[in-house]
């Protein structure tokens, strides 16, 4: 399948080419259905497979390509928009034609202090390429990325995930250059050599090449802090289950069950209730905190937006105190609108209710007039509800 390896657009970045969903060559998807079956077989939900069948896609392909897509989605029971979705998600996945080697180089703020943006630049230049562009032959894709996870070895470049540590703009030249003559090229840190994209492709997809164990894992930077620690003795300090009175045995840092852990200790808690009485389902006992006062049982606890503290004891609210104003006239609304009156608007004497039967009994013991104790409220027709 052909491929574009001339600098993408935008859109290339987020679209597939349409002769990446040509079906499968038959030997090919059936080589590929049988790799699938035993990634998913892995998992105990098979959705669980798409990020390693994705790789394994890249593997096929070297990029993830729409016939790629329309099989994991057929293989995992899901979407293409679903696989799309995760496609498009992680860089590691790519939708356009990638090179044969990734070269990234890391610009987060370590390595850019270091040198990584003057290694950037330069490599840039000297390929003709920007960022997931990929050369015209085919073999160099060039990304900045955000952090190669090996700030130790500042400024670091990496060529398909292998490690090449404390570059120049010079040593990175040279790497990419011999990566696109074909030569075998040796990591700082890891394989004996660098291999191609679809090859690590299908070791991320869960396929060993038993290569794992070659070369040196961490170097000497990696490990100098610990070697520093252990000539002065220094240890990782000591977890909460591990302080008390300390079992024989224990190692300084150690995170094992000791008689004062919490975890020991919660084995002595004494059970809140007796456990030789009859749990029969549904039925309330004396002292059960879901059970009714009427029950015998404690008082439902209730919240007071600060925490439970304790149990809830009966309490009788204070009564509302009225907080009366000034005695005011009522002033008619306007017309069509019926007055508002409060207790605040009426005069009501300081500790009296302000209920119109209580204003009523009020009024006929002080011998009030009933028309001169009413108040003054327009009618909807505008009148004062007095009559002519």
């Amino acid at each position: 399948m052909a491929g574009d390896f001339g600098l993408q657009t935008a859109s290339g970045h987020l679209t597939v080419p349409q002769e990446s969903k040509e079906p499968y060559p038959d030997d090919v998807e059936a080589q590929f259905r049988r790799d699938a079956a035993e990634v998913i077989a892995r998992y105990p939900q098979k959705r669980s497979a798409l990020l390693p069948l994705l790789h394994l896609v890249q593997s096929v392909d070297g990029y993830v390509t729409g016939r790629g897509i329309d099989l994991c989605a057929e293989l995992l029971d899901l979407t293409t928009a679903e696989v799309s979705g995760v496609a498009t998600f992680y860089t590691q996945y790519k939708r356009h034609p990638n090179g044969e080697y990734t070269v990234g180089v890391c610009t987060n703020t370590l390595c850019a202090v270091m040198g990584g943006d003057e290694i950037w630049d330069a490599v840039s230049e000297h390929l003709g390429v920007g960022h997931d562009e990929t050369t015209e032959d085919g073999r160099i894709t060039l990304e900045r990325v955000e952090c190669n996870a090996a700030c130790d070895y500042a400024p670091v470049v990496m060529a398909n995930w292998e490690f090449f540590d404390n570059q120049t703009p010079e040593s990175t030249i040279e790497l990419v250059d011999r990566l696109r003559a074909g030569e075998d090229v040796a990591p700082t840190r890891g394989a004996a050599k660098v291999c191609s994209f679809k090859h690590v492709s299908r070791v991320l997809a869960g396929f060993s090449d038993g290569r794992a164990d070659e070369g040196v894992g961490a170097g000497p930077a990696t490990l100098l802090g610990l070697e520093i620690a252990k000539q002065n003795g220094w240890t990782a300090p000591e977890g909460e289950g591990a302080r008390g009175s300390g079992s024989a045995g224990s190692t300084p840092g150690s995170t094992e069950v000791t008689p004062d852990s919490d975890e020991a200790a919660a084995d002595k808690v004494e059970p809140a209730a007796d456990e030789d009485r009859d749990d029969t389902p549904g039925e309330k006992h004396e002292g059960d905190a879901d059970a009714g006062a009427e029950d015998g049982g404690a008082p439902p606890v209730v919240s007071t937006g600060d925490g439970v503290r304790g149990t809830a004891a009966d309490t009788v609210a204070p009564a509302d105190v009225v907080d009366v104003a000034p005695p005011q006239e009522a002033t008619p609304g306007p017309v069509g609108r019926a007055a508002n009156v409060s207790a605040q608007s009426a005069s009501v004497p300081v500790g009296h209710e302000a209920g119109p039967a209580a204003v009523a009994e009020r009024d006929a013991e002080a011998g009030t007039d009933d028309d001169t104790a009413a108040i003054d409220a327009p009618d909807a027709d505008g009148s004062d509800g007095k009559g002519e």
